[in-house]
């Protein structure tokens, strides 16, 4: 009998990859591991899909405390991942509440997140660290199941992953069950990502798919005699780049 997952897939005419199945599982299972696959192939939900099985296992579908925490180090693509979790989420079933939480996070907001947490939570390594500055920060971040970092090859290496990690030790402190995933699509030294992001527990390297066909594109203004002088180039091919992006699926 199928789940909720594979009717979702099922009625949007999809089909589950290996890789986001063999994330799923893992996670169920209680393991963290990283996912290394091309952009566009599903990654993000390979790494939502298993807390979304896990809560209807428990019945867990109603709106509840913090139990996913989505860390992006890119604040400009925050709010649409959390319009994807959300959909996700809508899509299999569940009530969940998502909600954004950066440095453009409106004040209004901030206190409605002070009273209660949503369910997943997109946020920065920067808002993060804050959150975990604050007195009542154990008793409102203890109750996270999953935290998912995505981009992880923005982060290696550098200060914000060293904050990253720092927050992670202390997520774990409070939670030593807690899951840990990473995402990337760019990463060579696979193990040693894994180590970084585990702080050296044991975990699992899926690859998803890696060959995806890249085409890349050059385009030509339709008058080459009138070609903008003092940079303007870019703004003049707008409505052309606007409609190269609309008719593909993956830019």
């Amino acid at each position: 009998m199928s789940g909720p997952v594979e009717r979702w897939f099922e009625a949007r005419g999809w089909r589950e990859f290996d890789f986001q199945r063999e994330v799923r599982q893992a996670y169920l299972a209680g393991e963290s591991g990283l996912v290394h696959s091309a952009t566009g192939t599903g990654k993000t939900l390979a790494a939502f899909l298993g807390p979304a099985a896990e809560a209807f296992a428990e019945g867990a579908r109603k709106a509840s405390p913090l139990r996913v925490l989505w860390i992006t180090p890119m604040r400009a693509l925050a709010g649409d991942t959390a319009h994807s979790l959300e959909r996700a989420a809508q899509g299999v079933g569940l009530e969940w509440t998502v909600g954004l939480r950066t440095g453009d996070t409106p004040p209004a907001e901030r206190a409605r997140q002070a009273r209660r947490l949503p369910t997943v939570l997109v946020t920065t390594p920067e808002s993060l660290a804050l959150m975990l500055s604050q007195a009542e920060a154990r008793e409102r971040l203890a109750s996270v199941r999953a935290v998912v970092v995505d981009e992880w090859h923005e982060l290696l290496g550098n200060k914000r992953g060293v904050q990253v990690e720092l927050s992670l030790a202390r997520l774990r402190r409070w939670n030593p069950a807690l899951r840990t995933w990473g995402l990337s699509a760019t990463l060579g030294n696979l193990d040693e990502a894994l180590t970084r992001l585990l702080a050296g527990a044991p975990g699992r390297v899926v690859r998803g798919v890696s060959d995806k066909p890249v085409v890349i594109d050059t385009l030509i203004p339709a008058d080459v005699g009138r070609i903008p002088w003092a940079g303007h180039l870019g703004l003049a091919m707008l409505p052309e780049v606007v409609a190269a992006l609309e008719e593909s699926r993956s830019t």
